[in-house]
């Protein structure tokens, strides 16, 4: 039996916390009164209530700050809970708290407020016995109206701010306004907006642009001819929904922020935006390596429930993003490990708790209840469940999957395969069929009795495979070609002559990996397809899910607070061991962390890709 390759990259960053659903309470209006030369506020105040306990239960605030005076620079907002409710965590601003005093202090990106200009930043909080809201506030120590009435008390003075892991920035590309998480407890239903899917998400479609990747990409020589290429946006931290910065590739923007900038990009053109995101964040996640492994232990269904999924949801959910088709990628190197991989004591615990499989669905369940998401399970790559061995073992899992947390298979709209790897899409110059000099090609090292050479052959195959087991007939399947291209010099042009089955395949295959089961941040790797709708039967689209240019994991210890281990299949002096039949790893040298910008491996990528850039 085959264990290999636990390939595909790693990722992403992201997050901040939560529960889910929400029922609206009312919202206090502010018009503040004008003086000649004076700052002014028009605040709106509201609030999403739950209640989890008798008396008791939580809430998402959102605020609405409006500058109705001269212009300003920065801002400090200051407001105070009347009746004992508290403040846990917040976003799009610099928040502290001291009792009932709160203070949200603006971030760089929206600081600067002209005359009318708002922003809107947003926090969670707990409350007993009732959630009134608050009465006074005040926009840089002068009192804003609540209501129309000037209060004849401004709040208490509180603590002063100070940086805060949950404040997110967002970059002047997205919009002024950033929509806030809403809570709910993880029994409460899923938010749903009115709609129906569409058969395929990516056809007639435009991509979104995700513009701190564009600015990246753009930054290096050439990156220009690719900048404005759609890619996914991975969110594999609770902090990333509500976005942090750091090192990780997508900045500071949060989920709120993408969607108002796909909002926008949306506005300024024509047809529907279709919009990607990696769900990456299962408690033990990538129980096989060690470069992108989770901050959420084995233990922590629980959180990734209510304070990962359940916020997404809740986010996703929200009706004026009802007109964008959000794709949402679910968990890369999760379910595959638990057919291939349970000689590893970190996944045979996730196949025994049954983490992985409630977390996918669970995921599906809550995601896939909002009519404009279209759910993608992550379905590996040839070189990883290719073999009979595998293959039909791993449909059966994603079913489990499919089925689980209350999920049926009509949540999972396809599946996704090669997500961060360099599989090739299509080797032109031998099949699966093809013989040298009476031999087999799957006889051959590279091969090793694999029942597919490409991709695209696996993932027409495995969705034939995934509708015999119950999923639909109309399921799609995806393929990242974000860095399977192999171009460049060292691409084959022909087919070898040789009659040695092993150097045939060695002259003939465009994949130049030392062995298929090499993964992290590759040699000679090359962009691949770009992406479009529909190129092959059965594949909804060729896609960038990973965007290139983000490593796959260091090629050293680099300490960091992301949770982020050194994984040695990142070392380009490890000799490997039995994944990838203990041979060179072909990892490029000196690579940041996984998620973090590698801009020589962006640059290399365009020197190989194939279609070749112009």
């Amino acid at each position: 039996m085959k264990f290999p390759i636990r390939l595909s990259g790693r990722r992403k960053l992201v997050a901040l916390t939560g529960a889910s659903t929400l029922v609206f309470a009312g919202l206090v209006t502010i018009p503040a009164t004008m003086a000649h030369a004076a700052p002014g506020c028009d605040i709106t105040y509201t609030t999403n209530d739950w209640t989890e306990g008798a008396g008791s239960g939580g809430f998402t605030g959102t605020v609405v700050v409006k500058n109705t005076g001269d212009a300003i620079t920065n801002w400090t907002l200051k407001f105070a809970f009347p009746a004992g409710q508290t403040f846990t965590q917040g976003w799009s601003a610099t928040w502290s708290a001291s009792g009932a005093n709160v203070t949200g202090a603006s971030l760089p990106y929206n600081g600067s407020l002209a005359t009318g200009a708002s922003t809107t930043i947003g926090f969670n909080g707990r409350w007993t016995g009732s959630n009134p809201k608050p009465t006074a506030f005040t926009l840089n120590n002068v009192a804003c109206t609540t209501g129309g009435v000037t209060p004849t008390a401004s709040p208490s003075t509180p603590a002063s701010p100070s940086a805060s892991p949950s404040a997110s920035a967002s970059p002047s590309a997205s919009p002024s306004a950033s929509a806030s998480p809403s809570a709910s407890p993880s029994t409460s239903p899923s938010p749903t907006v009115p709609g129906v899917k569409v058969d395929n998400p990516y056809s007639g479609a435009r991509g979104y642009v995700n513009p701190e990747w564009s600015a990246k990409a753009a930054s290096v020589s050439g990156g220009s001819r690719v900048s404005n290429i759609s890619t996914a946006v991975w969110l594999d931290r609770i902090a990333a929904i509500a976005g942090t910065s750091g090192s990780s590739s997508n900045g500071s923007m949060g989920l709120a922020d993408h969607l108002d900038e796909a909002l926008r990009q949306a506005n300024a053109g024509s047809g529907p935006l279709t919009v990607q995101f990696v769900i990456y964040n299962l408690p033990g996640r990538d129980c096989a390596a060690l470069a992108s492994n989770g901050e959420l232990g084995v233990d922590e269904l629980p959180r990734y429930k209510s304070e990962y999924i359940d916020p997404i949801a809740a986010i996703m959910g929200q009706a004026k993003y009802s007109s964008l088709r959000i794709v949402a990628i679910i968990e890369i190197d999760s379910l595959p490990n638990l057919v291939t991989n349970l000689n590893i004591p970190k996944c045979q615990t996730m196949n025994n708790n049954n983490g992985y499989v409630n977390g996918v669905g669970y995921a599906l369940n809550k995601l896939g209840a909002i009519s404009n998401v279209y759910n993608y399970i992550d379905a590996a790559h040839h070189g990883w469940i290719g073999w009979d061995t595998n293959f039909g073992p791993s449909a059966l899992k994603f079913k489990a999957a499919a089925t689980a947390e209350g999920s049926t298979v009509d949540k999972v709209h396809g599946f996704i395969a090669n997500t961060a790897n360099y599989s090739a899409l299509v080797e032109p110059y031998f099949t699966i069929g093809s013989s040298v000099n009476g031999t087999s090609v799957r006889q051959s090292k590279w091969i090793d009795w694999n029942q597919y050479v490409d991709e695209q052959s696996f993932a027409q195959a495995f969705r034939t495979r995934l509708v015999a087991e119950g999923f639909p007939s109309n399921i799609g399947m995806l393929i990242d070609t974000s860095r399977n291209g192999w171009g460049g010099a060292n691409r084959p042009t022909a087919a070898s002559t040789s009659t040695n089955v092993d150097t045939f395949i060695n002259q003939s295959r465009i994949d130049r990996r030392i062995h298929a089961g090499n993964w992290c941040n590759q040699s000679g790797a090359g962009l691949g397809e770009r992406p479009r709708a529909n190129p092959a039967t059965g594949i909804d689209a060729y896609v960038w899910v990973k965007p290139p240019g983000e490593s796959d994991g260091s090629s050293s210890l680099i300490p960091n607070n992301e949770g982020k281990g050194f994984d040695r299949m990142c070392d380009p002096t490890y000799t490997g061991n039995g994944l990838n039949g203990n041979n060179l790893t072909g990892a490029l040298p000196n690579a940041p962390i996984s998620g973090a910008w590698f801009s020589a491996q962006f640059a290399e990528l365009m020197a190989n890709a194939y279609p070749p850039l112009s």
